[in-house]
């Protein structure tokens, strides 16, 4: 295939907005200078999309790395995480923007289902209304949690942040995800490095000429499942960015899939 730069691949949630497919995960990031090169280093690859949460501390590196690489906001889409057992969700999300120095992010999400979910998705519905967030959705929900937010809820979510990586091919969640229109994103997409030295993906890559975790992330991009890889070195950010001038063969795409370990489960956890 020709080449795409990272900035342009990308998937349409079910409100219309773009979601880019590659993007930096910041989990485990101390927040600070360490943040604030990873987002640097990302954004000059051409990565247009940032992940971060509440609970990892460094919405503030984020931010001052967003207004510091002088791009404009419209071409950063940028995701962070409610604390799930945060009591005043609506006051969350606005600390969430106050702490990230924006007016509004392009996905807000619960990070994961609790019995506060109610309150809370009414609260990221409320933002949505207000423009505090263009997309709203949910992290580690599977098609239980999933059929109850949707079913009690004034919209449905626009995407489901999920642990998804050949090793954990969730096959029935994504089918349950796309019967209901919700848009599966992938974290943890190289298992913090753990499988990457898997002989079947080893293999793969040298058939392809490519790096294990380029192969890893390519087989999520050609599901359309957005990936958020992390890191905090430099090389390895440009490289996981280039995954978008191949494709895998029909033939890789299987052996991959076969590496699933988790029964093809609807669960997300």
């Amino acid at each position: 295939m020709s080449t795409v730069e990272p900035r342009r691949a990308a998937v349409s949630l079910s409100n219309g907005v773009e979601m880019p497919l590659l993007g930096l995960g910041v989990w485990q990031i101390a927040d600070g200078r360490q943040t604030e090169n990873a987002v640097t280093w990302a954004l000059e690859a051409g990565y247009r999309h940032v992940d971060t949460a509440q609970l990892y501390g460094n919405e503030p590196a984020v931010g001052r790395a967003i207004r510091a690489s002088g791009l404009p906001r419209t071409e950063v889409f940028v995701t962070t995480k409610l604390q799930p057992r945060a009591r005043r969700p609506a006051r969350a999300v606005d600390e969430s923007l106050g702490r990230l120095g924006m007016d509004h992010v392009d996905l807000f999400l619960i990070h994961w289902p609790t019995r506060a979910a109610v309150e809370q998705w009414a609260a990221l519905e409320h933002a949505y209304d207000q423009g505090l967030a263009r997309a709203i959705g949910v992290s580690n929900w599977g098609a239980h949690d999933l059929d109850d937010v949707v079913a009690r809820g004034r919209i449905p979510p626009h995407v489901d942040q999920v642990q998804f990586s050949p090793f954990q091919f969730r096959r029935a969640l994504l089918a349950h995800c796309h019967e209901l229109q919700i848009t599966l994103e992938g974290y943890s997409p190289l298992t913090r490095g753990r499988s990457l030295e898997d002989p079947t993906v080893m293999r793969v890559a040298q058939e392809h000429g490519r790096t294990p975790a380029q192969v890893v992330l390519r087989w999520a991009i050609e599901r359309d499942v957005a990936v958020i890889p992390k890191s905090t070195h430099r090389e390895r950010i440009v490289e996981n960015a280039e995954i978008f001038d191949f494709q895998l063969a029909p033939d890789a795409i299987a052996t991959l899939d076969a590496l699933d370990r988790t029964g093809g489960t609807a669960e997300a956890r």
